[in-house]
């Protein structure tokens, strides 16, 4: 009996204890944040770094997020073309098919693996320079670590998590276009026609807004986790295992929350 209750309030501590941490990152990533978008129109300009990050983080990302996209497109078209055709509606694939990936699908799964690749980079690289003290040469130097570091992969992040998102959407659809004229006998013309028509211009808007705010939330978090490393090679790693964990996370999370808000903007619209 005695150890039951040892063993409880040490989980009841434990859990308290997490909960603060969770707390103290949130309120630590929001500080990162308004100190971003302070420092984001002040000079110096790093143009060069942002480009480099650009292609670093967005352009290098484009094969793995393909290959998600055209995987995704594929089973999809090949999950409701099967069970769709006992119902005799095999021709309405196209539209479900063009509509999931361009709406939820192309967004969630392009940001979630960027989030994995982008996220564990960011913060293994900061990590790595927090460690070996280059981040202290820098303000040694006179230069805000803020701006050399931090905003180049923020900026590069928000700007590119909606393009991957928009190449892997026509990836995906041109995955299905394939997998419908090979296993469903449905002509790539007729695929193609009939995922245009079935779809409207706040179906693109809706998920390409979504990228946006996913590319914030990985920057962020892969910088704020990358700044807050300690303990050597140790430490980075669990930096780069917390990124990973937590901007996913809130990559669903905020799914969640703008599909609502959306949901409630198109209803008020009819």
């Amino acid at each position: 009996m005695e150890k039951t209750k040892q063993l409880l309030n040490h989980t009841s501590r434990r859990s308290v204890s997490a909960m603060f941490r969770a707390v103290e990152s949130f309120g630590g990533a929001m500080n990162l944040t308004y100190a971003t978008a302070r420092a984001l129109f002040k000079r110096p300009f790093y143009f060069r770094l942002f480009l480099d990050q650009c292609y670093q983080l967005g352009f290098k990302s484009l094969s793995l997020t393909s290959i998600t996209a055209l995987s995704t497109g594929m089973v999809m078209t090949l999950q409701f073309g099967l069970g769709l055709e006992r119902f005799g509606g095999k021709l309405y694939v196209p539209k479900i098919v063009g509509l999931s990936i361009l709406r939820e699908l192309g967004p969630i799964l392009t940001c979630l693996m960027l989030a994995g690749r982008v996220g564990s980079g960011i913060a293994a690289e900061i990590g790595s320079m927090k460690v070996t003290q280059q981040i202290d040469a820098i303000r040694a130097l006179g230069t805000d670590p803020i701006k050399r570091i931090v905003i180049p992969r923020v900026l590069a992040m928000f700007i590119l998590a909606p393009m991957c998102t928009l190449f892997a959407d026509i990836v995906g659809i041109f995955g299905g276009i394939f997998i419908a004229s090979i296993e469903l006998n449905i002509p790539a013309s007729f695929y193609f026609h009939e995922a245009l028509v079935g779809l409207r211009m706040v179906d693109f808007l809706v998920g390409i807004s979504k990228t946006f705010v996913f590319g914030l939330i990985i920057g962020i978090t892969g910088c704020y986790f990358g700044l807050q490393t300690e303990g050597g090679t140790q430490g980075v790693g669990q930096s780069t295992t917390r990124a990973v964990v937590t901007s996913s996370s809130l990559v669903v999370i905020a799914d969640f929350i703008l599909t609502k808000v959306w949901w409630i903007y198109e209803r008020g619209l009819q």
